[in-house]
């Protein structure tokens, strides 16, 4: 029998045998072996515990120099020895419940002041509220507290200033201040000063994909240059998402940070920081840890750039030798600046100095080389850094590499408080350290000259030149294109003109070439070009002798202009006004039959009628314009049964096609009116009329039946105003009864009012065009045409006189209004 004694320390949770546990082996029964699956799980917690310790001790040694440095701070500043600054540390560390590694980095921190410090609190603050403040941010779910960062990034400094390579502190990046906030990997890119970008290091990606991927074209898109040419960080939540290629774009597909490296105003590489899914949410503080961790790239790209890495791809490769740079300016045929960048105390880049002049230079204001050369550039040309943004350009040139070209950039220079602008075509390059600024200024004649023809080609003109003595013709390009001839063909002779032209225009071309030529007088021409392509066009040429101090006949110069598209649309303008008359004729005789049909029905005026104990008066006022001729009518017609007809409508539109809808709803509403049917029976008939008698005719109409009998006056409307009563000095509209308009539906209803009328009432029956204004509502209008109504008045007629006169309407549409008074 054999027993198998384990004794394990409280923090060994795997229960394997740590270094200096005890083991004790008893020798007695052989106890069943275990099985396959226990051992597998120990060996596994075994190797799990190994790792992590391995981990902690590598922590440790990076830390260490962290902590060796706190130590330093300490010894100067307190003026102790090194034993009293670890025990005071360690103190320290024990007061505010922080790790000796974080409380070093805030040590640092505030020793420091530098961009890592920016991103960690103040050490003091953090000292005295270190628990609240951890658990307030624990507690929020955010990342680790100020003391983890400064820890971080402090061991990857420490880390990345330790490395041999950019490669070694790519790896460090990432294992100390990467990976704690998700990323997978990263790579740090060098840029070229012809826009390329080399891989310097890299970490998280296969040996294979950072060999593929070592190097990257100029003008090939990626991440890394999207930073590149903005010069500040650039967020992809997805690279897929993106469409960009870049390294491990297979293996990590998910956000990218790209971040531009570099100091005094430069850029010389991008830090390229990889996550497996979505980058996390940017925030200042989580910007400012990665702009720092960018800033120990740019440390290390300057001082130890990777192995191996091609010279032609790090920057300051070109014309590092200064004086090649200003031979090289000095060789030009255009005015050249050398620049080199200003920088200020905080190392950022404020302007650049003119380094150098060369001998081409003339100076826009009139200066010489004296007293430009040493100055800084917005100090002589302050016009620069605004209107047309140079110095952004030059600017961006230094920091990315990427040259700037431009024609035609207009240049401003101050002349005594002026401002003088020339035109120029300019080139920025970058060559090392310095910038290479090279103009040349349009000249007047190439610019007059280049004006003169793109106005000869908008304005299908094409010069010429014929000297008579030698024959020499010398034609412009345009001038080639209106004869549909190719540059370089043989020119036409102006003799041989009539041979080119319509047979019909031979007279004006012959009285043209005598005018010019046997008189020497300046002369012009219109005739039909036929080309050798078939095409017609029709041309004017104009031109003028040349002659010496002799009056002697030396060579004709002129133009031609193509002015078909002028011809044809004289002839279409020509067309239009004939098309435009006729249309114009047939409108005005439209007009005259609508007027002779509505007149002949409708009369301006009749007196008043005596109807079964009534009195009827009516108007008529057709509309001021005869092409605004509608089809408002009236009746008033005493029935057979001894009833009274009373009746107004609207037809909808104007001109004849109302005119005749009027009639035909007129008449027949005086024809269904012997049936002794009641008014809304009549308006469900006329419906049916306007619907199946006619072409698509609307109405609006009014119909009342008075019977004298009862002095009862039954009434229906087809959506019209309804009647105004006027009884004892007071005007009111009748109660509103239903109905629809005429020709709208198929079929309609319509509701019936009753009225008793009462000695001395008027009854007011009237279209819309009374009282219908365009900037006003049809309530408003109604309400003024009572207050009209209802002024006393002597007679009928003069009532309805009153009530056209002080009209507001400003329709300009036909107006009838039947007046009915009780006496």
């Amino acid at each position: 029998m054999s027993t198998l004694q384990t004794t394990r320390r409280p923090d060994d949770p795997a229960g394997g045998a740590p270094p200096g546990g005890t083991v004790t082996v008893a020798a007695g029964a052989a106890s069943p072996p275990a099985g396959p699956e226990p051992a597998l799980k120990r060996l596994a917690a075994v190797v799990e515990r190994l790792q992590r310790q391995v981990r902690d001790a590598q922590a440790d040694a990076d830390g260490r120099g962290v902590i060796e440095l706190a130590k330093g701070v300490l010894v100067e500043r307190l003026r102790c020895s090194p034993a009293e600054a670890a025990a005071q540390l360690d103190a320290l560390a024990g007061e505010t419940g922080l790790k000796p590694l974080e409380l070093a980095a805030e040590i640092i921190n505030q020793a420091a002041q530098d961009r890592v410090a920016e991103v960690t609190r103040d050490f003091l603050d953090r000292a005295a509220g270190a628990a609240a403040h951890a658990a307030a941010e624990h507690g929020a779910g955010d990342e680790p507290g100020a003391p983890a960062v400064a820890a971080r990034l402090r061991s990857a400094e420490s880390g990345a200033l330790a490395a041999a390579d950019t490669q070694a502190a790519a790896e460090s990046l990432l294992e100390h201040a990467l990976r704690p906030l998700g990323a997978a990997a990263v790579a740090v890119w060098s840029a070229g000063p012809d826009g390329s970008l080399t891989l310097a290091g890299s970490a998280g990606f296969t040996t294979e994909e950072a060999t593929r991927w070592h190097y990257v074209p100029p003008g090939v898109a990626v991440p890394a240059r999207t930073a590149l040419l903005e010069r500040h960080p650039v967020w992809f939540a997805s690279l897929s998402e993106a469409g960009l290629p870049s390294i491990g774009h297979r293996g990590v597909p998910g956000g990218r940070v790209t971040i531009p490296t570099g100091t005094g105003g430069r850029v010389i590489g991008v830090l390229e920081i990889c996550w497996p899914g979505a980058t996390p949410a940017p925030s200042p503080r989580l910007e400012r840890q990665l702009e720092a961790l960018a800033e120990l790239c740019a440390r290390t790209l300057e001082t130890r750039p990777a192995a191996g890495l091609a010279a032609a791809a790090l920057p300051d490769t070109a014309y590092r030798d200064l004086s090649e740079l200003i031979d090289l300016a000095d060789g030009l045929h255009d005015p050249a600046f050398v620049l080199r960048p200003h920088i200020d105390a905080t190392g950022r880049l404020t302007d650049f100095r003119i380094h150098h002049v060369n001998d081409r230079f003339a100076d826009l204001a009139g200066r010489p080389r004296g007293l430009v050369g040493g100055a800084l550039l917005l100090e002589a040309y302050p016009l620069w850094g605004g209107e047309n943004g140079l110095f952004d350009k030059i600017e961006r040139v230094y920091a990315t590499g990427e040259p700037f070209r431009a024609a035609q950039m207009v240049l401003t220079a101050m002349v005594d408080q002026v401002p003088l602008a020339a035109t120029a075509d300019v080139s920025v390059s970058r060559q090392g350290d310095s910038v290479l600024l090279i103009w040349r200024v349009e000249d007047e004649a190439a610019r007059l000259a280049n004006l003169l023809q793109h106005a000869q080609r908008l304005g299908r003109i094409g010069g010429f030149e014929e000297h008579l003595a030698t024959g020499e013709i010398t034609w412009n390009s345009q001038l080639f294109a209106l004869y549909g001839l190719p540059v370089g063909a043989p020119p036409v002779p102006l003799l041989q003109l009539p041979a080119h032209a319509h047979p019909d225009d031979e007279p004006a071309i012959g009285r043209f070439l005598r005018t010019l030529l046997h008189r020497r007088q300046r002369a012009s021409a219109a005739f039909r070009l036929q080309r050798p392509d078939g095409v017609t066009r029709h041309l004017r040429v104009v031109a003028e002798p040349v002659l010496d101090a002799a009056g002697h006949l030396l060579s004709v110069r002129g133009a031609y202009q193509d002015i078909s598209s002028q011809h044809w649309t004289e002839v279409a303008l020509a067309a239009t006004r004939d098309q435009l008359a006729h249309t114009e004729q047939q409108a005005a005789e439209r007009n005259r039959l609508t007027l002779q049909l509505q007149r002949a029905i409708m009369p301006p005026s009749r007196g008043p009628i005596d109807a079964a104990g009534l009195q009827v008066a009516v108007r008529y006022r057709p509309a001021e314009h005869e092409h605004l001729v509608g089809g408002d009518w009236y009746d008033a017609v005493e029935l057979p049964s001894g009833r009274v007809l009373l009746c107004v409508g609207d037809v909808a539109g104007h001109g004849i096609d109302a005119a005749t809808g009027m009639v035909v709803l007129r008449n027949a509403l005086r024809g269904l009116a012997t049936t002794g049917a009641g008014p809304g029976q009549l308006l469900g008939w006329l419906n049916l009329v306007a619907n199946h008698l006619t072409d698509y005719v609307t109405a609006t109409a009014l119909c009342a039946l008075y019977d004298p009998a009862d002095r009862t006056l039954r009434w229906a409307r087809a959506g019209h105003p309804p009647p105004v009563l006027v009884r004892q000095g007071r005007a009111a509209t009748l109660p509103t009864v239903d109905g629809t308009m005429l020709g709208a539906l198929d079929e309609g209803f319509y509701e019936e009012g009753t009225l008793e009328l009462q000695s001395d009432d008027v009854l007011l029956m009237y279209t819309d065009g009374l009282v219908e204004r365009r900037d006003g509502t049809m309530e408003d209008a109604v309400a003024r045409l009572l207050a009209t109504a209802q002024q006393p008045s002597t007679s009928l007629e003069l009532r309805l006189d009153h009530l056209l006169t002080h009209s507001n309407a400003d329709t300009d549409d036909d107006t009838c209004l039947i007046g009915v008074h009780l006496p």
